[in-house]
């Protein structure tokens, strides 16, 4: 069973940690890992306001987490990284579904959702479609994707 609670402040360590685990998970080059290392950080500011949610396995124990960044009737589920053993354990799904309830409450009725080329099949899957190719990031040679949630239907647009 995993559940899904508000992050506490002490846990912006760890939880960049976990972060950066999921990402190292894809055989991204250490050039890579390094140029993105500051984007996957979680910081306390963040949790402070109630924007960090970490999914927790049956044993309490963080295994995932999303950040929800409010920006008007957006809000975008940033940093949705999965610890790798807990890969396929519903840990994505229990978070995604959180961010999105968790979304109104930050006045945001169309989650945006930045997805890196392998979390793309993801949020496809749970429902989101896709906008457009965002342009390249951190790391060379890589395109993310914009998609796109909305939760006045409860499924994609």
């Amino acid at each position: 069973m995993i559940a899904a609670r508000p992050a506490r402040r002490d846990a912006a360590a760890s939880l960049t940690a976990i972060c950066l685990r999921s990402k190292a998970h894809w055989e991204y080059d250490a050039e890579s890992m390094r140029l993105s290392t500051p984007a996957a950080a979680v910081d306390e500011v963040a949790i402070g306001q109630g924007h960090v949610l970490v999914g927790c396995n049956a044993s309490g124990r963080a295994v995932g987490l999303v950040r929800a960044q409010p920006d008007g009737e957006t809000a975008t589920p940033g940093l949705m990284f999965v610890d790798p053993p807990a890969i396929g354990t519903g840990v994505g799904c229990t978070l995604f579904e959180a961010a999105t309830a968790l979304a109104p409450r930050l006045g945001a009725t169309r989650p945006v959702i930045l997805a890196d080329p392998n979390a793309a099949p993801f949020s496809e899957w749970m429902g989101a479609r896709f906008l457009r190719n965002a342009p390249p990031d951190a790391i060379p040679g890589r395109t993310p994707a914009f998609y796109e949630y909305d939760l006045t239907s409860g499924d994609a647009s």
